[in-house]
């Protein structure tokens, strides 16, 4: 076996929840490129086939779904077909997430309605496909991987109102640690990556204004702001054999700002 083999996903299932979204896309493709069938759920179905035809065009088979992950009964619907179409699963990501920019509110008066919504968001769509995919690995009998997605700002405090997605963030990563354990005995190993603002076309129109993307840059040590390309390897890495022995880790992908703040 040549060295570099460990990390082909061959003949492995992947579900990327979020598929539909900018890293989550990104990553489909990735893991197709890597060898895995991919199943792209997600609450469009337009965005969904988009990412299909990335993965197709990776040289892979796919799959779409269209999906609410805060909805139990659409990710027991989502590996179902999964399992149809593909008779396992290997890999999950969860790249459903975001919203906060849209919730930003004083600690001290921040409302219930947005934590809610901010929690649900980030929390509620990490854990619903979780348990579901994790079920069906358990019954398969076979290891599995779990990749969450989470932020540097699980890590990091902010000056401005972000009260809900921090606290949401750092969940995502004491649930990565959490699951890691008591899923081992199963062989299913659970990491996550914290990356920093990452340019996808949710946020291009931030990054048009000159004052707010050097403000961001400034603060990065390598100087620039991540790239969905960033993402890519680091999740190959998790999701493959290379990782064998990695579980409960959460890896920054920040351009140095954690090792600075």
């Amino acid at each position: 076996m040549r060295q570099l083999d460990i990390f082909s996903l061959v003949g492995r299932v992947a579900i990327v929840a979020g598929g539909g979204g900018g890293i989550g896309s990104s990553l489909a493709e990735a893991l197709a490129g890597a060898g895995a069938k991919v199943a792209v759920a997600g609450r469009t179905r337009e965005s969904c086939e988009a990412t299909l035809e990335r993965v197709r065009a990776a040289g892979s088979e796919g799959l779409a779904i269209t999906a609410d992950m805060t909805s139990e009964a659409d990710c027991e619907r989502m590996v179902q077909e999964t399992l149809e179409q593909f008779g396992r699963i290997d890999i999950l990501v969860n790249a459903v997430g975001g919203g906060a920019g849209k919730a930003l509110h004083a600690a001290e008066r921040y409302p219930r309605s947005d934590w809610d919504w901010i929690m649900e968001l980030n929390v509620r769509s990490t854990v619903l496909p979780t348990q579901a995919v994790v079920r069906t690995m358990i019954e398969q009998g076979r290891d599995g991987r779990i990749l969450n997605i989470s932020s540097v700002r699980a890590s990091l405090g902010i000056n401005a109102g972000y009260s809900a997605y921090v606290a949401a963030k750092g969940a995502i990563n004491s649930l990565t640690r959490q699951w890691a354990t008591e899923w081992a005995r199963y062989g299913i190993r659970v990491n996550a990556i914290m990356p920093t603002f990452v340019d996808t076309p949710q946020v291009a129109m931030l990054l048009e204004d000159p004052a707010f993307k050097a403000g961001i840059v400034g603060r990065i040590p390598l100087g620039r702001v991540g790239e969905t390309r960033d993402i890519v390897g680091p999740a190959i890495f998790l999701c493959s054999d290379a990782a064998s022995f990695v579980t409960g880790q959460v890896l920054g992908i920040d351009g140095g700002l954690t090792a600075t703040q």
